[in-house]
């Protein structure tokens, strides 16, 4: 890793793209920092002081922006949950399926300009609600009423559009996916604040808590090694390619193989069931705080982030994402097909429907390996909190998607850098 960053430094294009994509993510963190007019610091802090759960949560996917009520609190929030909902949509909808398969990259500019509309919706949506939470609580808001919900509506849905501006620009000019590197870069800001808490709170002369501390490094470097381990397993399917005669030689009789990744999905299913179950305990405490009653009470005792039922609501909504988008991403009778078509098949297996079987049989199976990969790294944090006295929201989601998101970036780095050597090659 180290060098591929040496090398890619000296070549003025890459160069230009890193320092872009850093630039970009300076004007997010100072966006971070600039509070929304109309609230009180000083209660908004205390406020937040021992917040864990969602809360936390959401603070951490922000980079601390919700507990400043900056002017990008509701963070990229808003896009993720917008394009839960069209993905699920362009399936139930035959016009966005029609604009996805026929109209190609038209169709596909179409869905994601709908995406943004939708984004700018959900960010109203959410700004109203977290405003209109935010007065109940007394003394936050310093003058409550319509004149500051608008105000704040307006500033926070503003900023949800700058971020998502901001997130495309780094996609299309500087390096990697400029989404998932603001939300690497929101949780990266709180890591130094969440390992200076726990150092303060670690008696190094007590064994109880050594044995706590080493714990949690062990877990955490544990954490690190599966989720790049996961990350690079694949499960490989031999192709054999039929062989042909032109012109007196013989072609193709070549053997290859079809890697499938064991986490085809990625960090989307984490963040997809992340973002859903954020909204029941703020539903609940919103409705409590209105009408305090024995149900309200109960949904928020369930829904916090130790509790079993909220752990296994996660998990399940992990594996169910996790296999709708390996759907999306990938067709086993579409590869069939391809298969036939160029004179590739599997060894013992007959081409057409019966190879599609064959890989969508291979890739259930994976997936549900992938899957419950996932849900135990979404799990983590909350089993950290609950016997290791963590207070902070530090463990497998974060990591999962801070280590991702890093590997990703240096890969495109490095065939960045390769695809500049062969094409001077090419030129020479």
């Amino acid at each position: 890793m180290l060098n591929i960053l040496s090398n890619s430094w000296r070549i003025d294009e890459l160069r230009s793209r890193i320092l872009f994509t850093l630039a970009m993510i300076a004007v997010f963190r100072l966006g971070c920092q600039i509070p929304t007019p109309g609230i009180n610091p000083e209660e908004m802090a205390r406020f937040f002081e021992g917040q864990e759960g969602v809360l936390g949560f959401l603070n951490m996917f922000s980079g601390g922006a919700l507990e400043r009520f900056s002017v990008f609190s509701l963070g990229i929030a808003p896009y993720i949950n917008a394009s839960i909902i069209m993905q699920l949509l362009v399936y139930v909808v035959p016009y966005l399926e029609r604009l996805q398969k026929e109209d190609g990259s038209e169709g596909r500019k179409k869905i994601q300009l709908y995406t943004k509309y939708g984004t700018i919706v959900l960010g109203v949506i959410q700004a109203l609600g977290i405003t209109q939470w935010l007065e109940s609580k007394g003394g936050i808001v310093i003058n409550p009423g319509w004149g500051f919900t608008f105000m704040a509506v307006v500033t926070l849905a503003a900023g949800t559009a700058f971020i998502m501006w901001l997130g495309e620009q780094m996609t299309q000019n500087g390096i990697g996916n400029g989404m998932s590197l603001l939300i690497t870069a929101g949780i990266l800001a709180t890591f130094p604040q969440a390992i200076v808490q726990t150092i303060m709170v670690t008696d190094f002369t007590s064994a109880p808590d050594l044995i706590r501390f080493g714990g949690i490094t062990a877990i955490c470097l544990f954490v690190i090694a599966a989720i790049v381990f996961m990350q690079d397993g694949v499960r490989k399917i031999p192709i054999q390619h039929a062989k042909r005669n032109s012109g007196g030689r013989n072609y193709g009789g070549m053997k290859s193989f079809i890697p499938l990744k064991v986490n085809m999905a990625g960090v989307i299913p984490l963040i997809f069931a992340s973002s859903i179950m954020m909204f029941p305990p703020i539903i609940f405490g919103w409705l409590h705080s209105k009408s305090p009653n024995e149900w309200f009470e109960m949904g928020i005792f369930y829904f916090g982030h130790t509790h079993w039922f909220f752990l296994t609501s996660s998990s399940l909504l992990i594996i169910l994402f996790t296999y709708f988008y390996t759907a999306i991403q990938l067709n086993p009778t579409e590869m069939a097909e391809n298969l036939k078509k160029y004179g590739g098949f599997i060894p013992g297996i007959r081409a057409g429907r019966k190879t599609a079987e064959f890989i969508d049989r291979i890739v259930t199976r994976i997936t549900l390996a992938g899957a419950l990969f996932l849900a135990v790294i979404a799990l983590i944090p909350s089993l950290m909190a609950k016997y290791l006295a963590v207070t902070f929201y530090f463990g497998g989601t974060s990591l999962l998607i801070v280590v991702s998101v890093m590997v990703d970036t240096v890969r495109q780095m490095e065939s960045y850098m390769v695809e500049r050597q062969y094409d001077g090659f090419m030129k020479s």
